[in-house]
C-alpha cells in the first residue's frame, strides 16, 4: 500500500510553495525522514522528508511546479527499491546493438578504439549512478563536458553545485589534452547530446532561467517598499580604529571563552541598540493611522543566501552580549548556506543591518524592509587621509548610510541616530557604560 507525501504547513501565512529539485527518483529506496524533494516559499528553501520507509514509486509534480499546502506531490511504495522503468538492465542490448551500463548506451570496444578510454567513461555512469544533479547543474554538466562523478561537491550533504562544474571545467582546460582523445570516432554515451564546436569569439548567446519564488518575493517587497515609504538616505563616516584595536588585543582570549570569532557586527548591533533608546522613531513602524513604537531590538541582519539575500532575525538584541550575537548570526549564516533557514527565523524585526562591505562596497543607499523604517548599510574598510588633531593621517574609514522612511522619521532624527552609532563606534567604552 502507497504512502502520500503531502506538502506539510511550511509558516504563517504560506500557502504554497514551488518544487525547487526532487532528491529522488521513482525507483529509488528511502528511509524515515531522508529528504524527497526541496521545496521554496516565499521566505525560505526546505527539504521535505519521507514520512515512512519503502520505494518512491510516484513524484505527482515536476520541478518548477507550484503546489498548495496540504497537496499530494509523491507516494512512497512499500519493498525494497527496484531500477527505473525506462532504464534497461545493465549488460542488456539495444536494438542497434549497443551495451548498456547503468542505463547508458556505451559503444563496445572496437577496431582502433582505446580500450582504457571507453573504461574511463563506461565505469563512471556505473558507479555514480545515484547522483542527485539539480537542473542547472546537469544542463552545466552537458554544456561544458565534465563528468560529474569527478567533482567534488561542496554543497549539502555533498551536492554539486554549478559553481563546482564551472572550476571542473576550468581546471580541464587549463589540463593537457590526452593523446588518445582525437581518435575517438564515437560518441560516448548515446543519451547525452553531441559535442557542440568550440564557440568562435565573439558569439551571443542568451539564458532564460525562472525566478525562483525566493527572488520574486524579494523584487515584490522591495518594490512596494519604493512605492509606498519616502525613501530617504543619509551618509556619514565612520574612523574603526578602536573597533580594530580592541578586535585585536581581544579576538585570541574571547574565542577561547565563547567559541566565536569576535566580528564587527557585534559592535554595530549594540551601537544600534544603544542609538534607538535616544531615537526610537528608527525602531518604529507605521501600522495605518498609528505609529507602533518598541522597546525591543529584533535586528534583521542581511545574510547572503545561495538563491539569493534573506534576513535572519537576532531577537532582543539590546539585551544580549556581544558573545550571544556573533554566535547567532554565525548559526544564522550556516542555515543560511545550508538552507535549512525556517520562515520562523526570519519572521519580524525591527531594524535591519546590511553589510555590502564584505562583497567590496565603498558606498550605497539600501532599501528598507517593510514593515521597518530604517536600515543601517555598512561599506567596506579602506585607509583614507583624515585630519586628526590639525595633521593629516591615514585611518581605516567606512562609509555608513543610513536609509529611512521620511513619513516617520524627521531628517534631523535620521542624523542624530546615525551620529549616535558614530560616536559609539569610535569609542567602544560608551557601550559599556551605556552613554
Amino acid at each position: 500500500m502507497a504512502t502520500d507525501v503531502k506538502v506539510p504547513t511550511l509558516g504563517e501565512s504560506i500557502t504554497e510553495a514551488t518544487i525547487g529539485q526532487w532528491l529522488k527518483k521513482p525507483g529509488e529506496a528511502v528511509a524515515v525522514d531522508e529528504p524527497i524533494a526541496s521545496l521554496e516559499t516565499d521566505k525560505v528553501s526546505v527539504e521535505l522528508p519521507s514520512p515512512v520507509a519503502g520505494t518512491l514509486s510516484e513524484q505527482l509534480f515536476a520541478e518548477g511546479d507550484t503546489v498548495e499546502v496540504g497537496a499530494v506531490i509523491a507516494r512512497i511504495g512499500e519493498g525494497v527499491a527496484t531500477a527505473a522503468p525506462s532504464a534497461p538492465a545493465a549488460g542488456a542490448k539495444t536494438g542497434d546493438g549497443q551495451t548498456v551500463v547503468a542505463g547508458t548506451p556505451v559503444n563496445p570496444v572496437g577496431a582502433g578504439e582505446n580500450p582504457a578510454l571507453r573504461e574511463d567513461h563506461e565505469a563512471a555512469p556505473a558507479e555514480h549512478a545515484d547522483l542527485t544533479l539539480s537542473p542547472a547543474v546537469r544542463r552545466a554538466v552537458l554544456e561544458l563536458h565534465v563528468d560529474p562523478s569527478k567533482i567534488h561537491g561542496t554543497g549539502k550533504d555533498g551536492r554539486i553545485t554549478k559553481d563546482d562544474v564551472l572550476l571542473a571545467a576550468k581546471a580541464k582546460e587549463g589540463a593537457p589534452a590526452p593523446v588518445h582523445e582525437p581518435e575517438v570516432k564515437a560518441p560516448i554515451a548515446a543519451a547525452a547530446p553531441a559535442a557542440q564546436p568550440a564557440r568562435i569569439t565573439g558569439e551571443r548567446h542568451e539564458e532564460r532561467v525562472k525566478m525562483t519564488r525566493l527572488r520574486q518575493t524579494i523584487a515584490t517587497r522591495l518594490k512596494e517598499a519604493q512605492n509606498t515609504a519616502a525613501l530617504l538616505t543619509t551618509f556619514n563616516d565612520v574612523d574603526m580604529s578602536a573597533v580594530i584595536d580592541a578586535r585585536a588585543r581581544y579576538k585570541d582570549p574571547f574565542e577561547k571563552k565563547h567559541g566565536i570569532r569576535l566580528g564587527f557586527m557585534g559592535f554595530f548591533v549594540k551601537a544600534v541598540a544603544l542609538a534607538a533608546r535616544d531615537v526610537p522613531s528608527v525602531n518604529a513602524r507605521i501600522e495605518g493611522d498609528e505609529i507602533v513604537y518598541h522597546d525591543y531590538l529584533d535586528v534583521s541582519v542581511a545574510v547572503s543566501a545561495p538563491k539569493g539575500l534573506v534576513v535572519p532575525v537576532v531577537r532582543n538584541a539590546e539585551s544580549m552580549s556581544f558573545a550571544k550575537i556573533e554566535q547567532a548570526i554565525a548559526a544564522f549564516g550556516k542555515k543560511a548556506k545550508d538552507g535549512t533557514l525556517t520562515a520562523e527565523d526570519m519572521k519580524g524585526g525591527t531594524f535591519t543591518i546590511s553589510n555590502g562591505g564584505v562583497f567590496g562596497s565603498l558606498l550605497s543607499t539600501p532599501i528598507i524592509n517593510p514593515p521597518q523604517s530604517a536600515v543601517l548599510g555598512m561599506h567596506r574598510i579602506e585607509e583614507r587621509p583624515v585630519v586628526k588633531d590639525g595633521q593629516i593621517v591615514a585611518r581605516p574609514m567606512m562609509y555608513l548610510a543610513l536609509s529611512y522612511d521620511h513619513r516617520l522619521i524627521d531628517g534631523r532624527e535620521a542624523v542624530t541616530f546615525l551620529v549616535r552609532v558614530k560616536e559609539a563606534i569610535e569609542d567602544p567604552t560608551r557601550l559599556l557604560i551605556d552613554l
